[in-house]
């Protein structure tokens, strides 16, 4: 593990308040039910306003291996955007690279998420796409969820297949093939909802398919849907 360097005293109030945020949000992923055991995890970025670019940004994350029972705002780690630790005493999570890569070459991103969520992996397993066969699924992803491709943990390879399947498509979810599901979002919360949702028609479409071969949704109304959705509903 690499020595921690130091948190710029213009963002520690920032990162203290990302920690608290991530820390919460880890607990979202055993309650619906995406993780098992240490797998998984979420980051946010934390801006550097100073440096318009991102290229000081930061990163705050869980450490690799720990139960979510011991996750808490100090057990949280903050990296730069090469994955480096700047602040923390344990090793930072194992898919800190693939996160670092997404939040350096998708400026729009502030949150990404990843899990092992039991229908959505079983889609990644099989390197098939999920149809937009459900209104909730073009509101949520306008479109398919897409199949990212085989890369192996360690480097920035993820991180690369991530957002090379994320560019060209509206959805905030990739299913890394033979891996399982990356979420991003405008923040960490974002993107644990996504991470939810894309588990829930993973499930659910699943099930259509058992039943027949589930019925698409035509291009148009997918576009309709997605745009009311991200557009008109909810509170603005």
């Amino acid at each position: 593990m690499s020595t921690p360097t130091e948190v710029p005293a213009a963002l520690r109030a920032a990162v203290d308040a990302a920690k608290e945020r991530v820390a919460a949000l880890h607990a979202e992923l055993p309650r619906w039910e995406l993780v098992v055991w240490t797998a998984g995890n979420v980051s946010e970025r934390v801006r550097d306003e100073r440096t318009p670019d991102g290229s000081a940004d930061l990163l705050v994350i869980k450490p690799s291996g720990v139960s979510y029972d011991d996750i808490t705002a100090d057990a949280m780690v903050v990296c730069d955007l090469d994955g480096t630790l700047v602040e923390g005493d344990r090793s930072p999570s194992s898919d800190t690279a693939a996160h670092a890569y997404v939040y350096q070459h998708m400026p729009e991103v502030g949150g990404v998420v990843h899990t092992h969520s039991t229908y959505a992996t079983a889609w990644a397993a099989r390197g098939e796409e999920i149809p937009c066969v459900l209104t909730m699924m073009a509101d949520e992803f306008g479109g398919p969820v897409p199949v990212g491709p085989f890369a192996i943990i360690g480097d920035d390879s993820i991180g690369r297949g991530i957002v090379e399947t994320l560019r060209s498509s509206r959805s905030p979810a990739v299913l890394m093939q033979n891996h399982g599901p990356f979420t991003i979002g405008k923040d960490a919360r974002a993107a644990v909802k996504a991470a939810v949702m894309c588990e829930e028609v993973a499930r659910t479409v699943h099930v259509s398919r058992q039943l027949g071969e589930p019925l698409p949704i035509a291009a148009e109304h997918v576009d309709s849907l997605y745009d009311r959705y991200q557009n008109v509903y909810g509170q603005h």
